[in-house]
């Protein structure tokens, strides 16, 4: 029997290339290889949208960017994280094992507040819904970067938790590295990131990426523009680059026209594929992986509830 895995996919926006590099292309080069779990954290992202229009467009949104990316709805259940209300109430159950000074040290939260800003207890509570995002389906697998890596060691605590309290209930996953992400860089050199605005965007057409590419920053001290050679590397090998910017020393232009057609033989075809996905198409697919999801949450909190005491 394949492994479970889980992964969630927030819907914030448009994808860029580093949402596509550090995200989507290393879910779809494995998830082949496991019994599947692919969830759209609606509820999540209440933390920091408020606006219910940009919300539903969102979730539809990035359905079509990883169908389009190639994932194949009928190998994983793709589900919205709201039509399976067992989430939340596994969520209030792990709540009322933790403490708050455990919740205190999630790095989410200390960030929010290290920049000043105020956290909603939304925030405050996120690991333990993502912990139930994680154990409801006896995951035993969850794809994350180094930076993630914390969301699993919470979820391995909250499992520990409740079976110390109530006996043997949850699997305690693994985390499963996915190296580089988080480290695509923008066009500024730092990590690609909509909030540094130093995007290339993943679906865009030919021209939008075009006027990102030209706006990389260079370098004119050096013989080969870093900025656009760090991204050319994800596109081509070190080999296969070493002639083309070795003949163009200098010629920046000409080097990013050269990744403004690599980036193009990728995307496009993606692009086409994504305009064919409808609206009506999106829900349906998610209406059949909520029905699927609800079985196996449902299964796992009626013996939850049995353990917790309020089934009687």
């Amino acid at each position: 029997m394949s492994k479970r895995l889980l992964t969630g996919l927030q819907p914030s926006g448009n994808l860029h290339l580093g949402n596509y590099f550090g995200a989507l292309k290393p879910f779809v080069d494995l998830y082949g290889d496991y019994d599947s779990h692919l969830m759209v954290v609606d509820y999540h992202a209440l933390t920091t949208i408020k606006d219910a229009t940009v919300l539903r467009s969102n979730i539809v949104d990035v359905v079509k960017d990883y169908l389009a990316a190639g994932v194949d709805p009928n190998k994983v259940i793709l589900f919205k994280q709201s039509d399976v209300p067992e989430h939340t109430e596994l969520a209030w159950i792990f709540e009322c094992l933790v403490s708050v000074s455990f919740l205190e040290l999630a790095h989410a939260y200390k960030d929010k507040l290290a920049k000043g800003l105020e956290a909603n207890a939304g925030l405050f509570n996120y690991p333990m819904l993502m912990a139930a995002d994680i154990l409801l389906y006896d995951t035993d697998v969850v794809p994350v970067g180094k930076d993630q890596q914390q969301h699993v060691e919470y979820a391995r605590e909250a499992a520990n938790k409740f079976n110390l309290a109530y006996g043997e209930t949850f699997v305690e996953p693994k985390e499963m590295i996915l190296e580089g992400v988080g480290v695509v860089p923008g066009t500024d050199g730092a990590k690609m990131s909509k909030s540094y605005k130093n995007t290339i965007p993943l679906f865009g057409s030919k021209d939008e990426i075009a006027k990102a590419v030209m706006g990389i920053v260079t370098d004119s001290s050096g013989e080969r523009p870093e900025n656009v050679y760090a991204i050319h590397k994800l596109f081509k090998s070190d080999d296969e680059l070493a002639s083309l910017y070795e003949a163009n020393k200098g010629s920046y232009k000409i080097l990013k026209e050269a990744l403004i057609e690599d980036i193009e033989t990728l995307i496009a075809p993606m692009r086409d594929r994504r305009a064919d996905i409808t609206d009506d198409a999106v829900r349906d697919i998610l209406r059949a992986g909520a029905e699927k999801a609800r079985a196996r949450a449902g299964a796992k909190m009626e013996e939850v509830r049995r353990k917790v005491g309020v089934t009687i």
